[in-house]
């Protein structure tokens, strides 16, 4: 099957992951994952992609990101790797690729999914068992979007943004959302389309993707099942 063609949408954020190559370890020390976040925020301010949350696990990376041209992801996660794999495999001895293949990524609704998403990704090192609550871990973006520590690889979304007027008001809000799980429902849907680079948004939204990047947004029958939906605007997380 040939690959799907890239989802290039300036000003569209997109969830984005990128595994190690057999679910192998990417990050063995503190290091790497220092390096790699360097490397990260080197490249997103290069490329002008704006990163509003992300979490490094062991074998993986869950990143969303705003791109502001429309190769700035590609480029992004072509320059950390090109960087990153050199290094890692000459700090442990090994050779060959690191990474399972091209990234997935999926353009999100924002209004609908942006902060159900950076929760989702928040909340992976819990989901995994590493951590009882996303303040404990501390490779991810969850204590500056929830506790104002700095983190200059961050720019806050304008959703994020509109949680209050000021920084303790927009953490204290924030760190509300997280009081509640997120829906089994909605963690499938983030996960079917980044697995499978569709659309996460509803029926309009995929419309207007789809005529900005002349693809198909989602497979026929989930189109057929979304065209059911209520016309009816959908409010944030």
């Amino acid at each position: 099957m040939p690959r799907l063609p890239r989802y290039t949408v300036p000003g569209q954020p997109q969830h984005v992951i990128q595994r190690g190559n057999n679910r192998s370890a990417i990050f063995a020390e503190l290091v790497d994952i220092r390096f790699f976040l360097h490397r990260l925020g080197q490249a997103c301010r290069r490329f002008r992609c704006e990163l509003h949350a992300y979490v490094l696990m062991t074998n993986h990376v869950h990143l969303l990101m705003t791109p502001r041209r429309a190769d700035a992801i590609a480029k992004v996660m072509q320059s950390v790797g090109t960087s990153y794999v050199p290094y890692f495999n000459e700090a442990y001895n090994r050779t060959g690729t690191l990474w399972e293949g091209r990234y997935r990524a999926t353009v999100i609704d924002s209004e609908r999914y942006m902060l159900a998403c950076m929760r989702y990704i928040e909340l992976n090192p819990v989901r995994a068992g590493l951590a009882l609550n996303p303040g404990q871990f501390a490779h991810s973006s969850h204590r500056a979007n929830a506790q104002g520590h700095t983190d200059p690889l961050l720019t806050p979304h304008e959703i994020y943004l509109a949680l209050g007027r000021t920084g303790p008001e927009r953490q204290e809000a924030y760190r509300a959302l997280f009081q509640t799980q997120v829906p089994d429902t909605t963690i499938r849907e983030i996960r079917e389309a980044t697995h499978k680079a569709w659309v996460l948004g509803h029926s309009r939204f995929a419309d207007e993707i789809e005529r900005l990047c002349a693809r198909r947004p989602a497979p026929l029958r989930w189109r057929k099942d979304r065209r059911t939906e209520s016309t009816e605007g959908v409010g944030g997380d």
